[in-house]
């Protein structure tokens, strides 16, 4: 080869040995709505598991430890009349919430609603409302529901509470999946419609989550018959019409013949809140029903004096307490 073969071979080598220059990767598009919400997808979420990497292992390791806690159905078919807790998502720092989730648990809780920030809560009152609105403004809202999750499933079982909207938008067998990761029992859509609730359902038994159902008073027999036939985990009565944070009088024997027509329609547990403003009406609806659920009261303490809401519950877990001992639950249910 000739000199000038020689320094056209090693000019060539000089610039084919030069590292291509590659586009780094743009961050990943988050949605942002007009009301603060942001939403990513599951696998961009640092804190929890990557699904795409998911295994048995991960699952075997929630179990052990949630090993030592009673299973949601325990908790509901034994007496006394258990007490729920309900507890807005992402209210509070996640140090703070999970310190309040411990406190309220060693209260008296014996099971948690975590309820999923949501901009048109349309069946809640100006607290829980107001609550929700705080939430947003504190960061994604799934992602907030699931820590919460997350926490509360070590301490009690974990039920889910929310609208049907952001399901839909998250896309329910990703939300499902979720929220099952995360230790949650089920998951209660408290509008969910009906068109919706195959698909729903469906994605729900694939997570191995209950399907709890809220079920207006004015439901009729037919109606009644199908919602009970695709429950899981329980039948929410509420014991008021009203939104949530209704503080009058319950028309105690009225929620009454409502839960017989519940327990004729199905074996599954009864579950009843809305309405219970204070210890005396809980005490008024513990024998009727498997559960009673504590929120507006609850959310309120949290809100402005957060210190308040542990003895509140005392106060609603002794109320009902004495139910054990004196008053078996009333419950007419088919043997299964």
């Amino acid at each position: 080869m000739t000199a000038e073969g020689h320094r056209a071979l090693a000019q060539h080598r000089k610039h084919s040995s030069r590292p291509r220059r590659t586009a780094l990767p743009r961050p990943p598009p988050q949605a942002q709505r007009d009301d603060g919400e942001t939403f990513r997808p599951w696998h961009l979420r640092p804190w929890l598991p990557d699904r795409r990497s998911h295994t048995s292992t991960d699952a075997h390791g929630l179990a052990l430890a949630t090993a030592h806690l009673p299973s949601l159905h325990t908790v509901l078919a034994q007496p006394p009349c258990a007490l729920g807790t309900f507890v807005p998502a992402g209210l509070h720092s996640p140090p703070a919430e999970r310190h309040q989730l411990k406190q309220l648990a060693h209260a008296g809780a014996d099971l948690f609603e975590i309820g999923l920030a949501h901009h048109d809560a349309h069946l809640d009152g100006p607290v829980i409302q107001h609550a929700y609105r705080r939430a947003l403004r504190s960061g994604d809202a799934l992602d907030s529901a699931v820590r919460a999750v997350a926490c509360a499933a070590h301490l009690r079982p974990t039920v889910v509470m929310t609208y049907w909207e952001p399901v839909q938008r998250h896309g329910p067998e990703s939300a499902a999946r979720l929220f099952a990761d995360a230790g949650a029992a089920g998951v209660m859509i408290v509008d969910l419609p009906d068109h919706h609730a195959e698909r729903w359902q469906a994605a729900a038994r694939h997570a191995n989550l209950h399907t709890p159902r809220l079920v207006p008073r004015h439901t009729t027999d037919n109606d009644l018959a199908t919602v009970a036939a695709h429950a899981s985990g329980w039948l929410y009565a509420p014991a008021s019409a009203a939104p949530t944070g209704y503080r009058g009088p319950l028309d105690i024997p009225a929620l009454a013949a409502f839960t017989r027509r519940l327990r004729a329609s199905s074996p599954l547990p009864v579950v009843s809140g809305v309405g219970i403003s204070t210890p005396a009406l809980a005490a008024r609806v513990a024998p009727l029903v498997d559960a009673v659920v504590i929120g507006t009261p609850v959310v309120r303490a949290l809100v402005s004096a957060p210190e308040q809401a542990p003895p509140l519950i005392a106060a609603f877990a002794q109320a009902i307490a004495p139910t054990t001992a004196t008053e078996p639950r009333a419950r007419s249910r088919p043997s299964h």
